[in-house]
């Protein structure tokens, strides 16, 4: 009886997988067309994205300043020699520093633009304000980089020169050579560049929020600032995970930036990973010998690249949970 049982339910259970292999090969199929247009976008990813990825966990495990043909394999040694490595930590460290501060000044200031460009009032200028705000978003880094160390430049910066016009400082200001500045002027001038994507996010959450919610809330005699505490912050808070999330590691590739504006300079005061791994793989290493070091390097990026991956699984969580609240909002609007 028992093996009547198992046999019967091993049946059922193969059916009912042969029925799901049947269904997802019924679905691939009627979408057959999607796969085909994606098939050229997930060919350059293969290229230049997955297959680097996977070559640098695989160089990781060499010797090899990436010149020559011949590789020592050497295990996990780059990895223990990057655990043990001083200029690591301290680009690491900078690196999140850097983006526990640009994060909430700038999540914060596209929040208020975001709310006062959603404004009825501001219907008629907003798109030229969201242009002018998001002008500096789809202008590539590195020209930034370049345009802002001649603006900053103590040498007839038009920044100095407005300081030293209006009496604020009695002598030029070193803002990119001085190591107790460099970094967080480097952090100002990326929240300006980026102000207007966490902009643009914040104002397509603010459109999803229904309208009735408010029109409600005046007809009870609710304000301006008891609406925005009680009804638009509240409704954001799922769009916010997802948000911070996006903003953050983002804020963690600024490697163009970085590199045209101060090359990791002055001491090393402005070297975040990025910089770090491109000069232990492409420049000279630390210890004056000249000899890139393409598989330390690898080990390095394979370190960071974790890092950045458990955040993108957090993004992938706040997205899910994004969805979520937003079928309910549009099932309540409705």
């Amino acid at each position: 009886m028992a093996v009547r049982q198992a046999t019967e339910l091993q049946n059922a259970t193969g059916a009912r997988r042969l029925t799901a292999r049947k269904r997802l090969s019924a679905r691939l199929w009627a979408a057959r067309w999607c796969y085909l247009f994606m098939l050229p976008a997930l060919i350059l990813s293969a290229l230049f994205t997955f297959y680097p990825i996977v070559m640098s966990w695989y160089y990781s495990l060499f010797q090899w300043s990436g010149f020559t043909a011949s590789k020592t394999f050497i295990g996990l040694s780059n990895y223990t020699e990057v655990v043990g490595d001083k200029y690591f930590w301290d680009a690491f460290v900078r690196s999140f520093l850097f983006m526990l501060v640009s994060v909430p000044i700038k999540l914060g200031l596209a929040l208020l633009l975001a709310i006062l460009l959603n404004d009825q009032a501001m219907r008629i200028v907003s798109p030229a304000f969201r242009t002018m705000f998001f002008l500096p978003v789809v202008t590539t880094a590195a020209i930034i980089g370049i345009m802002m160390t001649f603006v900053l430049s103590p040498f007839n910066g038009p920044i100095n020169k407005a300081f030293l016009s209006l009496g604020l400082i009695s002598g030029p200001i070193d803002f990119l050579g001085n190591p107790k500045l460099s970094l967080w002027t480097v952090v100002g001038v990326e929240i300006w560049k980026w102000l207007g994507q966490p902009m643009i996010y914040w104002l397509a959450a603010l459109q999803v929020i229904p309208q009735s919610l408010y029109e409600a809330a005046k007809v009870d005699g609710a304000t301006w600032w008891r609406q925005l505490l009680h009804i638009t912050l509240p409704l954001l808070i799922p769009f916010a995970i997802v948000i911070v999330l996006i903003t953050a590691v983002g804020t963690l590739r600024v490697f163009p930036l970085v590199q045209t504006m101060t090359g990791g300079g002055p001491f090393f005061t402005t070297e975040v990973m990025e910089v770090y791994i491109y000069r232990t793989a492409f420049g000279s290493d630390m210890g004056g010998i000249g000899v890139p070091r393409l598989g330390y390097a690898s080990a390095a990026g394979v370190v960071f690249g974790v890092s950045i991956m458990l955040l993108a699984l957090l993004q992938a969580w706040g997205v899910r949970n994004m969805r979520d609240v937003r079928s309910a909002l549009e099932t309540s609007g409705e």
